[in-house]
């Protein structure tokens, strides 16, 4: 009597497991992404199709900041991200002590300074001020632009990592405002000039910029977005699908046919 009490317990749970979802992981067949809405979120939206044929749910959860996408997926509340590249990443892992790590390089943005008060480069004048980034890596990709353009001069060592504190000849005395970087674009009537990351300016609907980092700059080789996943999920079936997905001929027309240059693939 034992032995069949304890076989008819044994199948009630293994119903009660099959009932409850408590299968195993590769019964889950969500991915749930973080990213940015522009142009993340949209690149995302554009494989959804090519993954539900496949048998897989894409779910795209929007941010408007650089930090909840990465604490939400070091908390297993998304199974990646894509909004960041591997300085910014890396910066973030440090400071934070997260475990998020790249697998595949998707697009790069160029950074770009856009007409504030002033209209014109050629019509700096003294005190003028301008709006950058205020994290670490995009601060440095700004500071980097404005010296490209002969507006100030950085400490030659300071490279990637370069801060208002390694500006060496500011000529026009700027003022150099550093802001979050979603804030940015949004405070350009306020401003001179600002420096604005390549997903916010195309949110913002601004066009015509005075000046674009170059296709074969520093930071073109060291900006690439990149899709992101939380350490010891690299090979995992969401992620080798995410990332089939997205790295695919069809993404790359789509990148090419719908930012007119703001968003380049490099895959």
């Amino acid at each position: 009597m034992k032995k069949k009490a304890i076989g008819i317990l044994l199948t009630a749970a293994l119903i009660a497991g099959v009932f409850s979802g408590c299968g195993s992981k590769s019964d889950d067949k969500t991915i749930k992404v973080g990213a940015c809405v522009t142009p993340h979120a949209e690149i995302l939206n554009s494989v959804k199709d090519k993954l539900a044929e496949e048998g897989w749910d894409l779910e795209v959860v929007e941010y408007n900041d650089y930090v909840l996408p990465n604490t939400a997926l070091e908390d297993g509340e998304l199974d990646a991200n894509y909004f960041q590249h591997k300085p910014y990443l890396d910066d973030f892992n440090e400071e934070n002590g997260t475990h998020i790590v790249g697998v595949a390089n998707v697009h790069f943005e160029p950074m770009a300074i856009y007409a504030g008060k002033t209209a014109s480069l050629d019509d700096v004048a003294d005190g003028a001020s301008v709006a950058v980034p205020n994290d670490t890596t995009n601060e440095a990709r700004a500071l980097l632009l404005l010296e490209a353009q002969g507006l100030i001069s950085l400490n030659e060592d300071a490279g990637v990592q370069a801060t208002v504190l390694d500006i060496t000849d500011n000529p026009h005395n700027l003022e150099i405002k550093e802001l979050e970087a979603a804030q940015v674009a949004k405070s350009i009537q306020d401003v001179d000039f600002a420096v604005i990351n390549g997903n916010y300016a195309i949110e913002a609907g601004l066009t015509d910029p005075l000046a674009v980092e170059a296709s074969d700059s520093l930071a073109a080789e060291t900006y690439a977005n990149l899709i992101a996943v939380k350490e010891g999920n690299e090979d995992s079936e969401k992620t080798k699908a995410l990332v089939d997905a997205v790295l695919s001929d069809d993404v790359r027309d789509y990148i090419n046919e719908n930012y007119e240059g703001a968003v380049v693939p490099v895959f």
